[in-house]
């Protein structure tokens, strides 16, 4: 009789066990239930082409704004739109913050520093507008962070003027990638003819649909909120 009692409590105890472990597996016990914090990368292009510069101040708040919203493990990049932007000279700051909050805040002063920094030494915008370089550059940013959503802010009118020579005309891989454009603003021409405007933004929503990511328009810089997904 001892035996019998013996082996139904072994076998309580080994269902028990296998019980946690399927719970634990479909996360029902992990976190009570919590979904995993996912990691984030962003990287901002702020157009540097004629007029344009005077929006600056605009770019400023925004950055600002991711500095203070990104966590420990989120990456950050900041790059200038200019004559030629796959290069990463354009590259004015980057940075993968740390898991220890003191070095990630300073980290997050420093870059601080270089977005001010380049936002009060800019006194002549570039003479050309190459964005789809600087949409290259940032993607191969993001994908070597790995990081779980990844997100592209573009900070432009999307007017491109390429200096001669240079090839752009082809399909981009945004694949896994959001692009945001951000404070699209109306060029003078646009007052003429506003279909220019929707045409614009219709091109690039076209090219990045097709080039496998998602594309959002924000121009109500009063919504910050909306720029990345808070964890």
């Amino acid at each position: 009789m001892k035996l019998v009692t013996d082996s139904a409590r072994l076998s309580r105890h080994i269902m028990t066990l296998l019980l946690i472990t399927a719970l634990l597996s479909t996360g029902l016990l992990a976190g009570c239930g919590e979904s995993p914090v996912k990691s984030r990368a962003v990287y901002m292009l702020i157009d540097t082409s004629g007029t344009y510069t005077e929006q600056l101040d605009k770019a400023e708040t925004i950055m600002n704004y991711l500095l203070a919203t990104l966590d420990s493990g989120d990456s950050l990049a900041l790059a200038r739109i200019d004559s030629a932007s796959f290069n990463e000279e354009d590259i004015i700051a980057k940075a993968t913050f740390d898991i220890r909050p003191s070095t990630a805040n300073d980290q997050k002063r420093l870059f601080q520093h270089h977005v001010q920094t380049f936002t009060s030494e800019l006194v002549r915008g570039s003479a050309h507008t190459d964005i789809t370089g600087g949409v290259l550059q940032a993607i191969d940013f993001l994908n070597e962070t790995d990081a779980d959503e990844k997100t592209i802010l573009v900070f432009s009118d999307l007017e491109e003027d390429l200096p001669e020579g240079h090839v752009r005309d082809f399909p981009i891989d945004v694949a896994g990638i959001e692009v945001v454009a951000l404070n699209v603003t109306k060029l003078t021409r646009d007052n003429i003819d506003p279909r220019d405007y929707e045409n614009r933004l219709n091109a690039w929503q076209k090219r990045v649909m097709e080039g496998g990511g998602q594309w959002r328009v924000i121009n109500d810089l009063e919504r910050l909120d909306r720029l990345v997904a808070m964890n």
